[in-house]
């Protein structure tokens, strides 16, 4: 495992929610990671209870993250240590409920 995909599995299995996204939770700098704070804070996760990365301050991590979760996009929300999807299907989660009970039980 290279340099990289050790500090990304480190911060996924080191906190219980964590967010890959361009730009910050206060200051997103896509639609699609904006979208996936949104879907958070509805949700009810707390952004100081939330972990973000901002793949724009560290290509190496921008690509990594792809290769870590065989997923081609960002923004990618991990909860527990799992891989949950990217903004598309935090949205479909939410609207069923789904992503309620999986952040409301942390």
């Amino acid at each position: 495992m290279s340099d990289t995909q050790q500090r990304i599995d480190q911060l996924v299995k080191g906190h219980d929610i964590v967010l890959f996204m361009k730009g910050t939770a206060s200051f997103p700098q896509c639609g699609f990671s904006g979208r996936a704070i949104q879907i958070l804070k509805a949700s009810g996760v707390e952004t100081r209870g939330l972990t973000t990365v901002n793949v724009l301050e560290d290509p190496e991590i921008r690509q990594g993250i792809k290769d870590y979760s065989h997923w081609p996009t960002i923004p990618q929300l991990y909860v527990k240590g799992e891989f949950v999807g990217g903004s598309d299907i935090m949205m479909e989660m939410y609207e069923s409920g789904e992503l309620q009970q999986l952040v409301g039980t942390l």
